[in-house]
């Protein structure tokens, strides 16, 4: 069949006339998709601001030998309340560039990816203050990893393999998860990590959007900041491209 019909989400788009734009997108069928949004770029466009950036639409595409063309857009969610808060904004950018630099085209992970960045945009939109838009950006960071294949080790060594409880520990972006004191001498590039922020990071990884766990409650945006920071470090380690929006979020840290 020549057309077909997802939901996807808007990531990046790209000038190709004066009156057209290819928009990237990730679909929840397909993964990574790229449509040619005709005559967008026109007042009186009939896709008009559903081809913005950060809206989940559900699509008819025309499907071409090189690009697609996107034929038809429902809005699904706009996201709107994101889009009067820099925070928000930022933030939303950031776990959407994430998908993009390690979503791929045809990707078996397209249903969940779709549906972690779709809740993740949301719950972002509906947060209250920054702490919950940054924690909602470390669940983000802790899922995709898993998802993408680089999923973080929290309660054993990397080096020994012994449990690491109550003690003094480090996490290395290298080698992906924590080191236990003794073993940390060999490992470059080392953070030190309490294992009350441990702990509090693996209460996050196994807590969907909706609900909250106790360490969420008592967490200072300062505590989600540092773990922010040092999730971002490990994923652009691993990334094949290079961040853009990490600038921006230093900006607004």
């Amino acid at each position: 069949m020549k057309n077909f019909v997802t939901d996807a989400i808007n990531l990046k788009s790209y000038n190709l006339s004066d009156s057209d734009k290819i928009i990237v997108m990730y679909s929840k069928d397909k993964g990574i998709i790229r449509g040619v949004a005709k005559g967008v770029k026109k007042p009186k466009s009939k896709l008009g601001a559903r081809m913005d950036l950060l809206v989940a639409n559900k699509l008819m595409l025309y499907k071409g030998k090189n690009l697609d063309t996107i034929c038809q857009a429902e809005a699904l969610n706009m996201f709107n309340k994101t889009r009067y808060d820099m925070d928000k904004i930022f933030y939303s950018m950031y776990i959407s560039e994430i998908v993009n630099n390690f979503g791929i085209e045809d990707d078996p992970c397209a249903n969940e990816t779709f549906d972690l960045l779709y809740k993740g945009l949301d719950t972002i939109s509906k947060s209250i203050n920054k702490t919950e838009i940054i924690i909602t950006a470390l669940k983000f960071q802790l899922k995709m990893m898993q998802i993408s294949g680089f999923g973080i080790e929290l309660s054993h060594c990397l080096v020994c393999g012994k449990p690491i409880e109550h003690e003094n520990m480090y996490f290395s972006a290298q080698k992906g998860g924590v080191v236990c004191e003794k073993c940390s001498d060999n490992i470059g590039m080392k953070t030190h990590l309490d294992f009350r922020i441990r702990d509090f990071l693996n209460a996050l990884q196994f807590t969907d959007f909706d609900k909250k766990s106790n360490y969420e409650t008592k967490a200072t945006e300062k505590v989600a900041l540092v773990c922010f920071n040092m999730l971002k470090d490990y994923i652009n380690l691993h990334s094949s491209k290079k961040f853009k929006t990490v600038e921006m979020l230093q900006e607004v840290s």
